[in-house]
């Protein structure tokens, strides 16, 4: 169970607040919507979105709650792992119209012998 950033209490993943000291702690009051928390810097400082320049939060660059966070940490340690590459589709899937088509003029000629 997580604890609570400003009393340090166990609650539940679910709370929507904290039973202890009514600290919100999902965001709009909706459950899965995480509210991140700075404790002594902003979020901003260490946000994947601050660093590319494509925050558009309006309390940037001194946000110290945001639900939009994103580590810049965790984000290159992602990088530098290999990406997903789906396996390759079969080569009649990428061809139905052309299958299709020659079965059609196979049945036509076939019709008309």
């Amino acid at each position: 169970m997580p604890a609570c950033p400003r009393c340090e209490k166990s609650v539940s993943a679910a709370a929507l607040s904290c039973p202890n000291c009514n600290l919100t702690l999902k965001a709009h009051g909706h459950p899965g919507m995480i509210l991140y928390r700075a404790k002594d810097e902003p979020l901003c400082v260490t946000c994947a979105y601050d660093a590319d320049n494509s925050c558009t939060f309006s309390k940037r660059p001194d946000a110290m709650t945001c639900t939009l966070y994103q580590n810049i940490n965790a984000t290159q340690s992602g990088l530098q792992s290999a990406p997903y590459s789906a396996p390759p589709r079969p080569w009649w899937k990428g061809n139905l119209v052309w299958i299709a088509l020659g079965l059609m003029i196979v049945v036509g000629v076939a019709i008309a012998l």
